[in-house]
């Protein structure tokens, strides 16, 4: 080697040290010594790109991956995590784009796949991620992660723990340990420790947003105790247990942590708000250190006020909240209309879009999402029907009502006058019973609640017995002559007919009925209540 060639090799390792720098924030600095270099290495560009997406300048690093004819696997993986962060149709296209042209041999480097897995999930392409993941032969766990996360994310829960249980059926990384592995999920705490504790994240969100008690008592008793004892693992079942109705559960995990942060306390007023304990949720809100704190403490408190009546509370604690964002704007503003408090929530939106916008916002397309629900139970149906066409007007598209329930360990999927069962036929007969004897209890069935225009051959009573909590019910009753406890989870609001028929089900039928939907946990109890109050 000359000495001219060791003098650049030397100003390449100086320049490649400096550039390091990107990574803690300096990214001016940086970018001036990159572009000064007259001989740029594979590994310049790949850290200047490390610290364009760590800076959250993802666009650049996209540029720069650009300008490179043969990049390595180091590049290719950082360009799948700038278009991850992007995450727009255009990333998408580039994303396929590269991944069609990159060699076969970056396949089997179980970073690049992973990192494609991920940005795939994040641009909106989950079918292209379960491609690349089914045609993988050696499966890591941050892979499953990836697709579990991304599943759960699109609505995909009972996919993500299926992933799960796949886990368990393979035996991987055999290759990389001589020792007998009867599972893939062993304790030692090292780097697969926490890979590990990401995969149990994963499930405990999949299993929270499926929100099904049976489903999780079931797989947090397969959980290791080391694990369990992982304090990331705590906060999150504590969100759990209160998503599938079992504050108990939850309380007893709170209390038992030894270092409480922001996340276990916000979990935890969360349970009691979305189970209708509002004033234990207050409670442990003025018992938390201020400086802990922060936007979702304040919205999941309100919530809870909101789901209890306690308007007066929510608007003291609104009052004090020093930095206001739209979501908690929204949520006072929910509080407000549940109370039929219109007057004083429209003043909200009109300060809220003074201060903010000129226009009509998201925010307040939100907020008159809400004010149909409450003009609805306030009565005031003409109102309502305004406000619904104005939502149309502004292309909001409405979402399909979907319950989901487990009968003898198996989930039932129902969608609103649903007959692609084998029993349906036997499940509408049960519908049409259960629907005689709420009437003989006095129940008439409300057209409020009917959001599109009726069919000929419909009527009030065949269009709301058809939705889909109502079929979930009956599917239970088919199966189990006297069920003592029924669960379901529901991607949309309950109506307000179904919250009737609910309540007058679990005291004719005697039977404890557990419905949570987009906003909270009913506990409908024997005696023919529920625990929201009618605060729904």
């Amino acid at each position: 080697m000359t000495s001219q060639e060791i003098q650049n090799r030397f100003i390449t390792i100086i320049s490649c040290s400096r550039l390091i720098k990107v990574q803690c924030g300096d990214v001016s600095h940086a970018q001036l010594l990159f572009d000064k270099s007259t001989k740029k290495t594979l590994f310049m560009y790949g850290a200047m790109m490390k610290g364009y997406i760590k800076n959250n300048s993802a666009k650049k690093a996209i540029d720069l991956f650009k300008e490179v004819k043969n990049p390595n696997e180091v590049m290719v993986n950082l360009v799948f995590n700038a278009c991850a962060q992007l995450a727009t149709e255009k990333e998408l296209n580039l994303l396929k784009s590269i991944s069609s042209m990159i060699p076969n041999s970056f396949y089997s480097n179980h970073y690049v796949l992973t990192s494609l897995i991920d940005a795939f999930i994040k641009c909106g392409d989950v079918k292209s991620a379960k491609s690349l993941f089914d045609k993988s032969t050696k499966k890591t766990l941050p892979m499953y992660g990836a697709l579990m996360t991304g599943l759960t994310i699109n609505d995909r829960e009972e996919e993500a723990i299926a992933i799960f249980n796949e886990i368990h059926l393979n035996e991987l990384h055999r290759e990389n340990h001589n020792e007998k592995q009867i599972n893939l999920l062993f304790e030692k705490k090292t780097d697969c420790f926490e890979a590990n504790i990401t995969i149990y994240l994963c499930l405990i969100k999949a299993l929270a947003k499926l929100g099904i008690l049976e489903q999780a008592q079931s797989f947090v008793q397969q959980i290791p105790s080391s694990v369990l004892a992982d304090h990331r693992i705590q906060n999150s079942l504590i969100h759990m247990w209160g998503k599938v109705g079992s504050v108990d559960e939850a309380k007893r995990i709170f209390e038992n942590i030894s270092q409480l942060d922001h996340i276990g306390w916000t979990a935890m007023i969360n349970s009691y708000g979305l189970n209708g304990m509002g004033i234990e949720a207050v409670k442990l809100f003025h018992q938390m250190p201020k400086e802990l704190m922060n936007d979702l403490t304040y919205v999941c408190v309100l919530n809870a006020c909101s789901h209890a009546g306690l308007v007066d509370v929510a608007r003291s604690i609104f009052n004090n909240i020093q930095k206001k964002t739209e979501i908690i704007y929204t949520t006072m503003i929910d509080c407000l209309s549940r109370r039929a408090a219109f007057e004083e929530a429209q003043q909200l939106i009109e300060q809220f879009e003074r201060d903010h916008a000129p226009a009509l916002t998201i925010y307040s397309l939100y907020s008159l999402d809400v004010f149909i629900i409450h003009k609805v139970l306030a009565g005031d149906i003409e109102k309502a029907t305004d406000i619904k066409i104005e939502l149309h007007k502004s292309g909001c598209k409405k979402q399909i009502g979907v319950t989901v329930t487990d009968i003898d360990g198996k989930l039932w999927k129902f969608r609103a006058h649903d007959r692609s069962h084998a029993e349906s036929a036997e499940i509408h007969e049960q519908v049409d019973r259960m629907s005689k004897r709420i009437i003989e209890h006095g129940h008439k069935y409300d057209a409020s609640w009917i959001v599109r225009p009726m069919q000929p051959d419909e009527t009030i009573e065949t269009l709301l017995c058809g939705h889909s909590e109502r079929l979930a019910m009956a599917a239970h009753f088919i199966r189990n002559r006297k069920p003592k406890r029924i669960q379901m989870t529901k991607n949309l609001r309950i109506c307000g007919d179904c919250h009737e028929v609910t309540k007058l089900v679990a005291l004719i039928y005697q039977c404890e009925i557990v419905v949570r939907d987009t906003n909270r946990m009913h506990h409908f109890n024997m005696n023919g209540q529920c625990s929201c109050q009618d605060y729904f």
